[in-house]
């Protein structure tokens, strides 16, 4: 027996943290199972897409003397199956030829396997590997405070992830998609010398999802090859993207005009316009003149939206455009009362900033409407 009788929480939990990259069709059929490995007194779970690896384990008590087994098994369907069964529910699980018997008190499946030998792990390739630690909540911060930046398979693909740029006693965080930019950093310890590694998409999207909000420490090492990422029993493994990302700072403005707003007032604000927003565009201009911003968005079928915000604005007028899903994008993902917006003239990009966070920027680009 591979597994007797066991609460259901306790092999869907493990499930889930490695699912995530688990893709139901694949074009070899091995990449759509999870590996399940009993070793004496633990269980070790692991998927990939050979991109990424997500490994988790997770401790049994058992009595059998034959302790050592593995196979692979459908994740998602695995994943479904002890999603709806009730709660409370006590798993077997035995294998037998190339099927997985997964028995309960009720209920009985049937899956097929396919050998563990056959299943594609990522090989090492952390040669003379740097590390940094730091604590879970911080690196999910980060990673959380950039990540909707990231370009989505952009043909250039050095935008498809976030950089990591690790330099003395800071790790800083910058992802772009070429229309909008977000770069945050904080203090890490140690001293280091300046290295750059760009993660992928995928892998910065499991991170955000699996990391904790938790003084727990992440180890991240990494190569010019890989990247791996171990907090909390997990352990994440990630080629990285080989190319040179474009020079952020040249993008992150310095502007005099400021606006400090409330942000929930202006976020709800652009929601409300966003409305009649052009569907393809989604454009809002922003009217900045005396004490006052217009947020107005307008359709193909000469429908309009205007927002009024009351500020303490004494700067010369401006007229400038946005797409409105940036703008959000940014709002959403700032947990601080009040934001600042920083503007230039009415062609350049607007810098949204925190009055509590120092590091945090948000650049997103003008556009004509």
């Amino acid at each position: 027996m591979f597994i007797d009788k066991a609460e259901k929480e306790f092999i869907l939990q493990p499930l889930q943290v490695v699912i995530g990259i688990v893709e139901r069709k694949q074009t070899l059929p091995i990449l759509s199972n999870v590996l399940i490995e009993k070793e004496l007194d633990k269980i070790r779970f692991t998927a990939t897409d050979l991109e990424i690896q997500i490994t988790t384990t997770i401790a049994i008590q058992t009595k059998e003397k034959e302790t050592l087994a593995s196979f692979t098994i459908g994740g998602k369907k695995l994943q479904e199956i002890l999603r709806i069964l009730p709660e409370q529910s006590k798993i077997s699980i035995e294998t037998k030829e190339n099927k997985a018997l997964i028995k309960t008190n009720n209920s009985r499946f049937s899956l097929q396997t396919l050998p563990a030998k056959d299943f594609p792990r990522l090989n090492n390739q952390l040669i003379d590997p740097k590390k940094i630690t730091l604590p879970q909540r911080l690196l999910k911060t980060l990673l959380v405070s950039v990540q909707y930046s990231m370009a989505q398979q952009d043909v250039r693909y050095y935008l498809n992830g976030v950089l990591l740029i690790i330099e003395g006693n800071k790790l800083k965080v910058v992802a772009t998609d070429g229309h909008r930019l977000a770069f945050n950093a904080a203090v890490i310890d140690g001293n280091h010398e300046k290295q750059e590694i760009i993660m992928p998409r995928k892998a910065v999207i499991e991170l955000c999802k699996l990391l904790g909000d938790t003084d727990e420490n992440a180890e991240i090492e990494f190569s010019t090859q890989q990247v791996k990422v171990d907090f909390s029993g997990i352990n994440l493994i990630s080629k990285i993207i080989d190319g040179k990302f474009p020079d952020y700072e040249r993008v992150i403005p310095k502007y005099s005009n400021h606006l400090q707003m409330n942000r929930l007032l202006v976020q709800q604000a652009l929601q409300r316009a966003a409305i009649l927003s052009n569907e393809k565009f989604r454009g809002v201009r922003f009217l900045l003149t005396e004490k006052n911003l217009s947020i107005i968005s307008s359709n193909s079928e000469h429908e309009e939206a205007q927002e009024e915000i009351e500020t303490d604005y004494h700067g010369e007028a401006i007229d400038i455009g946005f797409n409105v899903n940036y703008l959000m994008d940014g709002l959403n993902n700032i947990n601080t009362e009040m934001a600042v917006f920083s503007f230039g003239d009415p062609n350049s990009s607007i810098l949204i900033t925190t009055p509590q966070d120092q590091e945090f920027r948000y650049v997103v680009m003008p556009m004509r409407i």
